[in-house]
């Protein structure tokens, strides 16, 4: 599964390196919504949701899912700006529909390539199918939705003053201790860059990131088979996303890629019999495309069966197998049982395999 950018910029203009304020605030989202994700920020997450005021706690668990298991794409800017105050403006000039689209897409759990017109704010039947794929999510999309596609000019609103609360109660002094590390991260790629070429520098990013076969784009090693133009591709390093890789590439912008500069953590030892089993439970490819697919957030037999056009019962199987391995466990939500990953389980397998199931 791959994601394929084909380059039509000038060469020097292919690749740029940028830190982000507003991409680096998104993956500290990302940590508190994801802390198992993350062991090594556990603590740091513990700490900021015991400080946090209940009003903005309350607010962050409601719009949660735009940075939980998919990040919005006005959250990673394809334009980075030194402050995140001017990130904020930035998103603020959006179009409302362009905004929308993509705020639904991580309330819906849809993905970027396959959500398309007509708009749910012009077109009726639109927004009852995004409101159902909503309700489908949970109770907190519903409500979300409805009051995006009722008031769009509110629910921004109340998102950038979220964002701006963020950056009073632990932003700012998380960003002070972390721009440090970003900037030279991003010195030491632009001198690969500028001395060794695209390769060097795209190596220097993640094994996952590689020029394509003929020299003329970057294949990007993601949950996803899809294809794109761009001039170029922005690069924006962070430590608290680690081990994610996250790539957007909404029609219109220019492709961002949100890399980690963390090291991995070492492996811990397991008993043989264990990692035997688990590892024939990921030989299946099918089981390793749902696995991928949960990494990402709860889901549903029937969602992951509508995601790879598989029957439920097909999709059962697989999940029966994963669950005697011990690397799922499931939650009953009324009639449905949501899935979710293991990662303890996951991690003990090696931490490659954890950073390939996580990008």
């Amino acid at each position: 599964m791959t994601l394929k950018i084909a380059l039509s910029g000038p060469p020097a203009e292919r690749l740029r390196f940028a830190v982000s304020p507003l991409a680096e605030l998104t993956a500290m989202l990302h940590v508190l919504a994801e802390p198992a994700h993350h062991p090594r920020l556990a603590g740091w997450a513990a700490d900021v949701w015991a400080g946090l005021r209940p009003e903005l706690a309350e607010r962050l668990r409601e719009a949660e899912f735009l940075w939980r298991s998919s990040r919005a794409d006005f959250l990673v800017p394809a334009r980075p700006r030194p402050a995140l105050a001017e990130e904020l403006d930035e998103v603020d000039r959006i179009d409302d529909e362009t905004y929308v689209t993509a705020a639904l897409i991580t309330t819906c759990g849809n993905n970027r390539v396959h959500f398309g017109a007509p708009s749910p704010l012009a077109d009726a039947t639109a927004r009852e199918r995004a409101l159902d794929l909503a309700q489908a999510r949970g109770a907190r999309q519903e409500a979300f939705a409805e009051r995006l596609l009722a008031d769009p000019a509110a629910v921004r609103a109340r998102v950038r003053h979220t964002l701006e609360q963020c950056a009073e109660a632990f932003f700012d002094a998380a960003w002070a201790g972390v721009a440090p590390q970003l900037t030279a991260d991003l010195r030491r790629k632009n001198d690969l860059l500028r001395h060794q070429g695209i390769a060097a520098a795209l190596a220097s990013v993640s094994g996952s990131v590689t020029p394509s076969p003929d020299g003329s784009g970057i294949v990007v090693d993601k949950l996803q088979d899809n294809a794109t133009t761009a001039a170029g591709v922005v690069f924006v390093p962070s430590v608290f996303g680690h081990p994610h890789l996250v790539a957007i590439h909404a029609r219109g912008w220019p492709p961002v890629v949100q890399y980690p500069v963390a090291e991995p953590d070492p492996p811990e030892p397991v008993p043989l019999e264990t990692v035997t089993l688990r590892l024939a439970a990921l030989a299946h490819p099918v089981r390793l495309r749902l696995l991928r697919t949960l990494a990402r957030g709860p889901h549903t037999t029937g969602e992951l069966a509508r995601a790879w056009e598989l029957s439920p019962p097909e999709v059962s199987r697989h999940l029966a197998v994963l669950r005697r391995a011990g690397l799922l466990t499931g939650r009953r939500e009324g009639r449905y049982v949501r899935y979710s990953v293991k990662l303890a389980e996951l991690r003990t397998l090696g931490s490659d395999l954890l950073a390939a199931v996580l990008r």
